[in-house]
């Protein structure tokens, strides 16, 4: 039959797609673009400058705050006392561009102290604070 149309078994004309040419033209597309892409990528062609420059220096890890649950305080591995938590925090971020705390507390500690030691780092000028926990039992750190 002329026009692409077959007949079922009542004489019903049915309509079928070709996909042969359609399958070839997605294929011409996929070459045509597997050669085009490496050129795009290679950009401008360019004679950069030799420099010589010293490394960057290593990122410094950042400050820990440990708060134990007798609410005792440490900076790093320094024990500091709660009232002078403020002052010590401004004296150390004083020459650093990266004002980043990470506290740990004991989870018997009560919330509230929590939340004062959290102000006081705020109150000191520190952009960024992150608690410290542990994954749930039977997930590993790598996990995530």
């Amino acid at each position: 039959m002329a026009g692409g149309f077959k007949s079922d078994n009542d004489g019903m004309p049915v309509a079928e797609i070709n996909i042969t040419p359609l399958v070839d033209v997605m294929l011409v597309l996929l070459v045509i673009f597997m050669v085009a892409t490496p050129m795009m990528e290679n950009g401008i062609p360019l004679q950069l400058p030799r420099a010589s420059a010293k490394a960057l220096p290593k990122q410094e890890p950042p400050l820990t705050l440990s708060l134990t649950k007798e609410t005792r305080v440490f900076l790093g591995k320094e024990e500091v006392p709660f009232s002078q938590l403020r002052a010590k925090l401004q004296q150390y971020f004083r020459t650093r561009n990266k004002k980043e705390v990470f506290i740990r507390a004991d989870g018997a500690l009560p919330y509230a102290f929590v939340a004062q030691a959290m102000a006081t780092v705020k109150s000191a000028g520190i952009d960024r604070i992150g608690l410290v926990t542990l994954p749930p039992d039977g997930e590993s750190a790598s996990a995530k």
